[in-house]
């Protein structure tokens, strides 16, 4: 067995292991002491066993999208409502962040599997705000290039070695920095996401200055029309 895919095991037990303690924990606490707790902490204890549960279905989602090959269903997708979307998904789970879409209502559909689209833009906004400072602005913006519709989610942290560009999208990889460090990851998400987006005939890249990250995703056009106004 490959030294990489004894670490991916090994970050997969770790990560399965640490929400299903904390919810059973969790768990056993309210059960046992439900007439001893004021509603503020059975609040905060099930706020925790959804977000530890979140991050169990997230894990296996991401596992089954690797193991398995998804057939696409492609049709017009608009962006901006499935942004919202998902910005409003990853609120609950990182509410320190503030969110700021720019996304014009006069962005062309792209063709593409919506559930895929939206499968990439949860992976490309949970990490931006896992890898991004405290109380960080966290931006989606989206713009047509030539024939593609360019979305792109910023944020600002510790930022991305150059030479690490190409590698955070491999399968098992994680660039090697304080802040990924102490955030728990598979290091499939970014490889899944490159994945998806190649195989409706886009493209994914990365840039990083200074402390600012950009990822941006393009997919084509939905209709001929709209690609012709585009690359004119």
């Amino acid at each position: 067995m490959s030294d990489k895919i004894e670490d991916f095991i090994s970050t997969v037990s770790h990560e399965l292991r640490t929400p299903l303690t904390s919810i059973r924990g969790f768990s056993q606490t309210i059960l046992s002491s439900w007439d001893k707790l004021d509603d503020e902490s059975k609040k905060r204890f099930i706020k925790i066993i959804e977000e530890q549960s979140n991050r169990l279905i997230n894990l296996v989602e991401n596992m089954l999208t690797v193991t398995k090959n998804h057939e696409l269903i492609l049709k017009d997708v608009v962006v901006k409502p499935v942004v919202q979307t998902v910005v409003s998904l990853i609120k609950t789970q990182y509410p320190a962040h503030t969110y700021e879409i720019n996304i014009s209502d006069r962005i062309p559909s792209m063709l593409a599997d919506k559930d895929k689209f939206q499968q990439i833009m949860t992976n490309l906004i949970e990490n931006a705000a896992k890898y991004s400072d405290e109380n960080s602005v966290i931006t989606v913006n989206a713009e047509t290039e030539q024939e593609f519709v360019a979305v792109k989610v910023v944020n600002t942290g510790i930022g991305i070695e150059e030479g690490d560009f190409e590698r955070i999208f491999e399968k098992f990889s994680r660039a090697d920095n304080p802040l990924t460090r102490k955030t728990e990851g598979s290091g499939l998400g970014l490889y899944i996401t490159k994945n998806l987006t190649e195989k409706m005939g886009g493209t994914i890249s990365v840039q990083s200055k200074d402390s600012t990250v950009v990822f941006t995703v393009k997919l084509p056009v939905s209709n001929i029309e709209a690609r012709l106004k585009c690359s004119q």
